[in-house]
């Protein structure tokens, strides 16, 4: 075993070539701090048994279990030979099975009744009775071994994330020599990102004396004081990247764009038929605000579904052109940018044809820019960018490309950030003369501390009031596999709110037959139930055949998905908003930004393969009328299951951020912290951002005085190491806001 003195090692210098080659092609791990921050998943007693009555289907696990039974049966006419070894915790049962004369011989010698010990395997069911077949094993309480007794006695077992070619008790072993290697060199090559003055404040171990508790702790306590000196490690440094990129913001000289007295917003805010919310005229102070600073805005706008954040980008984009600037727009979608151009253009009216005959006295240009325009309606558009007289420009991934030039971009509106990357984003905010201003939205809530620690270099306003008008949204789970009778009710319901002059949405999660995936289907799909045979998802062109043949015969049916042309979707669209088609068999496409206030009922098929935010998203499409919605969540899911319990949180309640809440708190942390900066591996993977939300909050604080008084943490070397590590000067102008 060699020395280590970084922790940027190879682990081939610990762990020896062989185990390392495997721990990278199966674990991502590469080195020495890879493996050093790869903690225990849990921890068991010695005299505690793992639960065995719910392990997961097709998982690879390891349990703390007791043999209660081990029997040599024959099989196949007698010529086979396998050991049937049954554990126990207790109350449930998980069977072992090993197959060939040598390994039975070799096993049952030593998987005796009574003897404890540490079981991974694949996790299967074999006439209905789940099992693990040829499991790797090391029994705990060997009789004959003093020293193993010592060594586990009262002691907490780590049990680590592992694989089906590397057992947990072999990373913890291998975890050992890496701790002897450390602690021989008095970890000098392990940096504390931690500065002494803040660890002595808040009580916080050592670092090497963390590493090794949480690693080999004595005690339930050892676990739960390294847990918390390393949660802080994680919430420091990414806080403190970003409050470096909100300071280094800060510093950058911008244009104040201030709305005139008599000017264009004043004009429009004169001909609106209604009266803002208080919320909309809270958060539009906010914007205004940022927008007459001497420095860039760098603002979140987030808020329920229909509270109204497309009116006041609006507000903003009318006062920046006030001020002679131009605004973009950016819409991940062509659906979704067309539906912005209409809406903004129809809310200007006369005010949307500045220099155009009958255009209004003080109007702006309002302009469309996608990638699947015509060459002459592209270069129209863009000599109407380039020379001003296009006040605000919407448009896709294409307002990004070089030959788009802007005479004064003052304002860019990201719409649903999560769907570009920062990369994306600050390329367009390039095209400015200085660096425009950034107004953030998104319709998805996020729980404040998820927005810290995600956003954290955006200021953020929420808009959490629906305008007066906007109806209720009931939501029902349509069980359709256990009771056909309530799906077929459903499509009664559809004929019904047709029939009354309403309009439905169905949503499928797939376009086709076609094994490709299009970019509008269901971006993350959540895990099978454990024991679920899945039949693939339901799709869109099938299910709106079955019902234009079947249950709502005789209704205008028509599909929307991204593989359409264009002007096939834009055409489909305009046909639904007019009332010329009854029911819209679509994909996500319809996810967002989708404003059609007749439609009242919405049926999402297969609505278990939805996320908790997407379903909320989807929802949000109906009851923008008058007229009450309703949402029916169709489902084949078994009941008592996580995605029973995940939908009938979504029928339960239509706050958002409850349910962002609950949306987190059911998926993995990195699934979600995975994407606070770029690059591959997480540095987070100890913090809970809902449990542990006091620390992210103090974190923020102490990071935020820090570098208000040392910029270049030019008294804090351990903590610039760190962070050079984990985002060197490139990578920490492009963090990922997810």
């Amino acid at each position: 075993m060699g020395t280590v003195t970084s922790p940027h090692d190879p682990l081939a210098s610990v762990v020896g070539g062989t185990t390392a080659k495997v721990m990278a092609a199966h674990l991502d791990l590469h080195t020495v701090g890879d493996l050093l921050h790869h903690y225990p998943r849990r921890y068991a007693e010695r005299g505690e048994l793992t639960s065995l009555g719910a392990l997961p289907l097709d998982e690879h696990v390891t349990v703390v279990a007791e043999i209660a039974d081990a029997r040599t049966r024959p099989f196949n006419n007698g010529r086979g030979l396998r050991l049937e070894v049954t554990l126990t915790d207790g109350r449930s049962k998980l069977r072992l099975v090993f197959f060939g004369r040598r390994a039975v011989h070799h096993h049952e010698r030593v998987l005796r009744p009574g003897r404890r010990g540490m079981f991974a395997g694949k996790v299967s069911r074999f006439q209905r009775e789940l099992q693990l077949s040829h499991p790797a094993y090391e029994l705990l309480d060997e009789s004959d071994e003093a020293a193993a007794v010592e060594e586990f006695a009262g002691r907490p077992l780590p049990i680590y994330p592992a694989c089906k070619q590397l057992e947990s008790w072999r990373i913890a072993k291998a975890v050992d020599l890496l701790l002897d290697s450390l602690a021989a060199t008095e970890w000098r090559g392990v940096a504390d990102p931690l500065p002494a003055g803040l660890r002595q404040r808040r009580e916080l171990l050592p670092l090497p004396e963390a590493l090794e508790k949480v690693h080999r702790p004595t005690s339930r306590a050892d676990i739960g004081a390294a847990r918390a000196r390393l949660k802080w490690d994680e919430a420091f440094v990414l806080q403190v990247a970003l409050a470096r990129r909100r300071r280094a913001g800060a510093q950058l000289p911008a244009r104040p764009r201030r709305p005139a007295p008599d000017g264009l917003l004043a004009v429009f805010d004169g001909r609106l038929p209604f009266d803002l919310t208080e919320g909309q005229r809270r958060v539009s102070a906010e914007i205004f605000a940022d927008l007459a600073a001497e420095h860039p805005m760098h603002r979140l706008l987030q808020g329920e579904v229909g509270s109204g954040k497309t009116l006041v980008a609006l507000r903003a984009m009318l006062a920046v052109a006030d001020s002679g600037g131009q605004s973009a727009l950016l819409a991940p979608t062509e659906v979704l940018a067309q539906q912005h151009h209409r809406s903004i253009t129809e809310m200007l009216g006369e005010l949307a044809e500045g220099g155009l005959l009958g255009g209004a006295e003080r109007g702006t240009r309002v302009a469309l820019l996608t990638g699947s325009m015509g060459a002459r309606a592209r270069r129209r558009v863009l000599l109407e960018v380039a020379s001003g007289e296009a006040g605000i420009v919407i448009g896709t991934h294409a307002l990004i490309e070089d030959v788009v030039s802007f005479a004064d971009l003052g304002l860019v509106v990201v719409d649903e950030q999560h769907r570009f990357g920062v990369q994306q984003r600050d390329a367009l905010r390039a095209k400015g003369e200085r660096p425009p201003h950034l107004l953030v939205m998104t319709a998805t809530p996020i729980p404040r501390t998820v927005a810290m620690t995600v956003f954290g270099d955006l200021e953020t306003s929420v808009l959490d009031q629906l305008p007066p008008g906007r109806s209720p949204i009931a939501s029902h789970l349509v069980p359709a596999r256990d009771k056909p009778h309530y799906l077929a009710r459903t499509w009664e319901r559809v004929r019904e709110e047709v029939s009354g002059g309403h309009q439905a949405y169905v949503v499928c999660p797939r376009i086709g037959e076609d094994a490709e995936k299009p970019a509008d289907q269901a971006a993350e799909e959540p895990p099978p139930e454990s024991g679920e045979e899945r039949r693939p998802p339901l799709a869109v062109l099938d299910v709106a055949d079955e019902l234009a043949g079947g249950p709502l015969r005789g209704l205008r049916v028509a599909v929307l998905h991204g593989r359409l042309a264009p002007e096939e979707k834009d055409e489909t669209m305009r046909r639904f908003a007019a009332g010329e088609v009854d029911v819209l068999v679509a994909t996500t496409v319809i996810e967002v930004g989708v404003n059609v206030p007749n439609a009242t009922v919405m049926v999402i098929m297969d609505a278990d393969r939805f996320g908790v935010s997407q379903l909320h998203q989807l929802r949000g499409r109906v009851g923008r009328g008058a007229a009450p919605g309703l949402c029916l969540l169709v489902t084949d899911a078994a009941e008592g299951g996580p995605a029973r319990q995940r939908l009938a949180a979504v029928a339960a309640t239509t706050d958002g951020f409850e349910l962002s809440r609950i949306d987190l708190e059911q998926r993995r942390e990195g699934d979600v912290l995975g994407r606070a900066q770029s690059g591959g591996r997480s540095s987070l993977r100890m913090l809970a951002v809902i449990a542990d939300e006091e620390t992210i909050v103090e974190a923020r604080e102490e990071a935020t005085a820090l570098v208000d008084r040392d910029p270049e943490l030019a008294d804090a070397p351990d903590l610039r190491t760190v962070l050079d590590a984990l985002l060197d000067a490139e990578r920490e102008e492009f963090l990922d806001k997810g």
